[in-house]
């Protein structure tokens, strides 16, 4: 899980947009859930102020997404 630590909610959400997800729905300031058109999952990113999303749920979210970490981490930069 090596690059995945310290990543900012704000910037995983636009790293998810990069490759084609939207954002659907914003629950009040607590979390993000995005869709993409042919993807059966909900992604749900929690947008804490202050805090970094976790690797275990960010690798989660990651590999439903169909992509690798490596790739995910191109998106991010």
């Amino acid at each position: 899980m090596s690059g995945l630590h310290n990543l900012k909610p704000d910037r995983v959400i636009k790293a998810f947009e990069r490759a084609g997800w939207k954002v659907r729905k914003q629950t009040g300031t607590s979390h993000v859930k995005l869709t993409k058109e042919g993807s059966p999952y909900i992604l749900s990113i929690p947008v804490h102020k202050g805090k970094s999303i976790k690797q275990g749920l960010l690798k989660d979210q990651i590999s439903k997404t169909g992509l690798t970490v490596e790739e995910f981490l191109k998106l991010y930069k």
